[in-house]
């Protein structure tokens, strides 16, 4: 007899869960708490003033805070590859 293993999918009350695109509902309220909590402190100009109060406090505001509004993922022209010439000269 072969053992059937149990997936999300065929467990009794199991559902098509999340449908793709929609928030977790649990993060947005994290990263809601967050901003009003940034807020609070003073918002972008605090930052500002606790970047300055420090050159440690500036280099973790680049290598750290700054990077997490880079895009994830770099696209060239119009969503298509990132094009890459080079150009190789020996004298």
């Amino acid at each position: 007899m072969t053992a059937v293993k149990k997936t999300k999918s065929n467990l009794p009350g199991a559902g098509p869960g999340r449908p793709k695109g929609v928030p977790n509902k649990t993060t947005q309220t994290a990263k809601d708490a967050i901003a009003l909590a940034a807020s609070e402190l003073g918002g972008a100009a605090r930052l500002v003033a606790w970047a300055k109060e420090d050159p440690k406090n500036e280099s973790a505001f680049w290598a750290s805070i700054y990077p997490k509004l880079l895009p994830l993922q770099v696209t060239g022209e119009g969503g298509g590859p990132v094009g890459l010439s080079v150009h190789v000269q020996f004298d």
